[in-house]
């Protein structure tokens, strides 16, 4: 529920105002002639989609980049030159996700950070800074003792001291990037009503979040982000949820990528999926079906919260959310390459060791991992050998496996995903991402599994290697029978599936079934909005 609107007083100047914010990366025009104002006593939310320019904005509010043209202004005036620390930040302070609290110091001594009140000679005056932080936290309401060392602190407490020296420095201007995303729901909530207070004594905020419901919740205006240009910007009570929705995705735009990433899927449409009873009658190693049951994990920023679900054999489920939704982290439970605090994953009869990726491998189940080069390949050993990693126990002869027999195996994957190298015994370091990409996932294959579990599979290819992919996770599944967990916030990588899960703050929000999907629907799911 949001709280009745603070207007600004008739005729006062922003506190902050970016005018007319242009900036490139390389051949990358990150923003586009950017005007926002920050007014005092209101929030407002800047929203956008990954790639929207958000982050680049706030690191040029924050005097971290130069703007190469535009302007960002205080109080009607000039900002001061980038080089004055102290001046940028009795203006305005950032307080990001990641925590940027010294841990080894006290609540005090990160409130003071670099501006320690001193004694004749240089000396800090500790004692005048513990009681200066302590008035301070009590002037703001906040509950944190001056004293505690911020090691045995909490996220939100460790926010709050970040929130407070900023404004021990005078700040009067704050910037929220994604100040949720490590909290749980009543450390937010005790936010949200820190920030009306800050917005009761005239403190202008600037909210970042993918989250919109929080948008509609704290934020009395809205801005929108799209491919670095400013969209829409309008009192929150004037914008409905569809409305800001579509202004983050943009027609034109979604109308292509739609078009593109349904050329991914070549084959044709497959027989329905076996039944659970045709499961259970099924030989040791053939349709398997995979029951997730009230997997939980609490760490920090990962965390879910009792998700259950069922694959049937032969289905494709597609899992999706914002960063720190609980997708990646699901996805890396049910490939045992992470161990949940609670629940458990079975596939067919037997349950998976938590936590054991070659416990689940040899159960069967293919996995293609997020990062490809942590966790996707070898990069000093050839393509065949990373290839055929996963079957070694199956072609090995007296213990060996000969370059030819590992070829042997690694050739037809590699023929099917069109890798381009000097030879399969090229080492996968020297080919380019793409096609250390395609041996991942040739990889995952090569073991016939009966479950894939693919994360981001198509993160970084060009648009030819990702319809490939695709087509090549569509054709296994429909000619095998093997079933597919594919986790991605990349939409298009979704048109393959048969139903996909929602994921917001570690649970299942909502679910979509028969493609094509609603797109805009389901990008607002993803940002935690109801259906309308």
């Amino acid at each position: 529920m949001s709280e009745p609107d603070i207007p600004a007083a008739p005729g006062q100047s922003p506190a902050v105002q970016a005018a007319g914010i242009q900036k490139r990366f390389g051949s990358t025009q990150a923003l586009r002639g950017v005007d926002l104002s920050l007014l005092p006593g209101r929030c407002l939310g800047l929203v956008g989609r990954n790639g929207a320019g958000k982050s680049t904005l706030v690191s040029i509010l924050s005097g971290i980049y130069p703007a190469d043209a535009g302007e960002v202004r205080f109080d009607g005036g000039p900002a001061p030159p980038l080089g004055d620390i102290g001046a940028w930040r009795g203006r305005i302070a950032t307080v990001f996700q990641h925590s940027m609290v010294v841990p080894g110091l006290t609540v005090a001594e990160n409130v003071f950070l670099g501006r320690q009140p001193g004694r004749r000679g240089g000396v800090v005056d500790w004692r005048r800074m513990r009681e200066q932080a302590r008035k301070i936290m009590a002037d703001w309401g906040f509950d944190v003792s001056a004293d505690a060392p911020c090691a045995n602190l909490t996220v939100e407490q460790r926010q709050v001291v970040e929130i407070t020296r900023a404004l021990a420095a005078g700040t009067r201007c704050l910037l929220l990037d994604e100040p949720t995303a490590a909290l749980e729901r009543g450390a937010a909530e005790r936010l949200f009503e820190r920030i009306r207070a800050l917005r009761a004594q005239g403190v202008a905020i600037l909210y970042i979040s993918h989250h919109l419901e929080e948008v509609f919740e704290i934020c009395t205006d809205v801005s929108v982000l799209r491919d670095g240009e400013l969209v829409l910007s309008a009192p929150l009570a004037e914008v409905t949820k569809d409305g800001l929705i579509a202004a983050m995705v943009g027609e034109n735009q979604d109308q292509n990528q739609d078009k593109s990433a349904e050329r991914a899927v070549v084959s044709p449409p497959r027989p329905p999926a076996p039944g659970v009873a045709e499961v259970a009658a099924a030989p040791e190693g053939q349709g398997q079906t995979l029951v997730v049951d009230g997997v939980s994990l609490f760490t920090p920023g990962v965390f879910l919260s009792g998700v259950s679900l069922t694959v049937r054999p032969g289905e494709r489920v597609g899992v999706t959310g914002l960063r720190g939704s609980g997708a990646t982290t699901l996805a890396r439970i049910v490939a045992g390459a992470l161990a949940p605090d609670a629940g458990t994953v079975r596939l067919g009869r037997a349950v998976l060791s938590a936590g054991d990726r070659a416990a689940a491998l040899r159960a069967g189940v293919g996995y293609i991992p997020e990062d490809r080069q942590a966790e996707g390949f070898v990069p000093l050993l050839g393509a065949a050998e990373n290839i055929s990693m996963t079957i070694t126990d199956r072609i090995a002869r007296w213990g060996f496996v000969g370059p030819r027999r590992r070829e042997a195996r690694a050739a037809p994957l590699a023929r099917r995903l069109s890798l381009v190298s000097a030879g399969l015994g090229q080492p996968v370091r020297e080919l380019s991402g793409g096609n250390q990409q395609k041996v991942t996932v040739a990889r995952a294959l090569a073991s016939d599994p009966v479950l894939i579990v693919a994360i981001t599979p198509t993160r970084g290819v060009d648009v030819a290697s990702k319809e490939l992919l695709l087509a090549e996770l569509d054709r296994v599944t429909t000619q095998t029978g093997a079933s597919l967990l594919l986790a991605s916030d990349e939409l298009s990588d979704l048109v393959i599936c048969d139903r996909v899960l929602v994921l917001v703050r570690g649970e299942i929000f909502a679910e979509f079934a028969a493609p094509p999907f609603d797109r805009e629907a389901l990008i607002g799911a993803t940002e935690g909005l109801e259906r309308t």
